[in-house]
């Protein structure tokens, strides 16, 4: 039987790597070419958007879109890795932080920002994991980075003590971390802060109600086919017989008008022939899948 090719969007569990997902999925499909669109740590759950068979050859261009989260921040206390699975570097009593004081440092936090991943993050310092470095007792500063938070939103207050918890939803481009907004807004207010829980709700289009656990998937595997999987992400453009034997030969089409970004083409049948972006009076392909 011919491998698959098609997206599965993972509700992953707490615990596991992504690449724990990515082994899992290769063993359920029967095929090696499998990967993952954005990583999430271990201690996260949610959205990982796998891609098995020719659909890896889109992973690249979904993890550039958008992604939304629910987490749980704690205000008072600062660990190594921004999240509660670090070493506490330091504590201060937050339970004097006002409501109108985290607004305030939620609001500086929203929109076009600069922010500073966290140095045990996959960032690459030349070539090398910046979370290896760490481990390996180096003291890693990484560069801020151009992010755009275009949600965050404080659901509810909890406190304890000299502790705030903080229950939030987050809407951000790709590239932000989550852990860092912890940090940051904890860091703003005096206090330190970190992550204690990170449930990923969306990567693009693919929300938590199409998600399927590990061991639904176990049961009944599926992929979300090919031509699907891009017409949810991309925009379409639908052409006749004879481009589609012009885009199965490589050859370059006219302009689509339909970026920024890539634009998925089908043929007359509905199959996905490749995506191409704008690159002036042409669109170039990016991938082609005939």
């Amino acid at each position: 039987m011919a491998d698959p090719d098609g997206l599965v969007v993972v509700d992953k569990p707490t615990g596991w790597t992504s690449h724990d997902v990515v082994a899992r999925i290769r063993r359920l499909a029967g095929t090696r070419r499998v990967g993952h669109a954005g990583t999430l740590d271990p201690m996260a759950t949610g959205v990982l958007v796998v891609g098995v068979g020719k659909a890896t050859r889109l992973l690249g261009h979904l993890a550039l879109t958008a992604k939304e989260y629910d987490a749980t921040i704690r205000l008072g206390a600062t660990t190594v890795t921004d999240d509660a699975e670090g070493e506490v570097t330091a504590r201060a009593d937050a339970s004097a932080v006002t409501d109108d004081a985290i607004a305030a440092g939620v609001a500086a936090l929203t929109g076009a920002i600069q922010q500073v991943p966290s140095a045990v993050s996959a960032v690459k310092i030349d070539g090398v994991r910046s979370y290896h470095r760490v481990r390996s007792g180096e003291n890693v500063e990484l560069p801020p980075r151009d992010v755009v938070v275009t949600r965050f939103d404080v659901l509810a207050t909890r406190r304890d003590g000299a502790h705030v918890d903080l229950d939030v939803s987050v809407a951000c481009s790709s590239g932000t971390y989550i852990r860092a907004l912890a940090r940051d807004l904890g860091a703003s207010l005096g206090v330190g802060g970190h992550l204690t829980a990170l449930r990923r709700t969306a990567v693009g289009p693919y929300r938590l109600d199409r998600a399927r656990t590990l061991d639904a998937l176990a049961e009944q595997f599926a992929v979300l086919p090919l031509a699907e999987a891009a017409a949810a992400a991309f925009p379409r453009l639908d052409v006749d017989a004879e481009t589609a034997g012009r885009v199965a030969h490589g050859m370059p089409l006219p302009a689509t008008g339909r970026g920024p970004g890539p634009v998925a083409v089908f043929g007359p049948d509905g199959t996905l022939l490749s995506l191409v972006e704008d690159r002036g009076s042409r669109a170039k392909h990016l991938a082609v899948f005939v």
